[in-house]
């Protein structure tokens, strides 16, 4: 089990750049920003190839993570950040879209496959384990046949633009509960409401 003085790892995926800065793959790097905000932090380059913010959530130690390598490359960035400030997996968590449920729709988990996602299949190669925390943040599936790799790449419509915020606000409240709440009642508390 974890060290009491660990601190927790989250991470949001994302794409680096202004270009990316607003597509639906970027809803982890949101939710991150979000959480920095919160925090009143301010990201700061690292020697792990990621942009870290260190301080407290919920009175909870924690450093939040933006990978600054490509969401296909993840797992390098992830996993010398957590080696770097000793963090166990169990206390790792993971903030990344899904294809797989309707636009806003939040799921909390640990472990379990990568789902076609790159940027999860990257990071559990790398940590050598799939029993990180996910927090999965629903960007719905791309209209007829687009393809799934430009639609994530796609910005959100103007409806959801409008509503992403909120999304985006639920999405770090469900941080905040995984940091100090057992798993199962954070989920029975967001799964119910989307």
């Amino acid at each position: 089990m974890a060290a009491d003085n660990a601190p927790w790892l989250v991470v949001g995926l994302g794409n680096p750049g202004p270009g990316y800065a607003a597509t639906r793959h970027n809803a982890g790097f949101m939710v991150a920003d979000l959480l920095a905000e919160r925090m009143g932090g301010r990201f700061k380059a690292h020697r792990g190839q990621a942009d870290v913010v260190e301080g407290r959530i919920a009175g909870t130690r924690v450093v939040l993570a933006k990978p600054k390598s490509y969401m296909n490359l993840s797992g390098g960035p992830t996993a010398a950040i957590s080696g770097f400030f000793k963090v166990p997996v169990e206390r790792i968590m993971v903030v990344h879209d899904e294809l797989d449920l309707p636009f806003g729709a939040l799921r909390l988990k640990r472990g379990g496959g990568d789902n076609g996602h790159n940027g999860l299949k990257s990071i559990t190669k790398s940590l050598g384990t799939q029993e990180y925390l996910r927090v999965r943040f629903g960007i719905g599936r791309p209209p007829g046949r687009q393809d799934p790799a430009d639609f994530v790449l796609k910005a959100f419509s103007s409806t959801e633009a409008k509503e992403l915020p909120f999304h985006v606000d639920r999405a770090a409240d469900a941080v905040e509960a995984l940091l100090t709440e057992p798993l199962e009642k954070a989920q029975n508390q967001f799964h119910a409401e989307g």
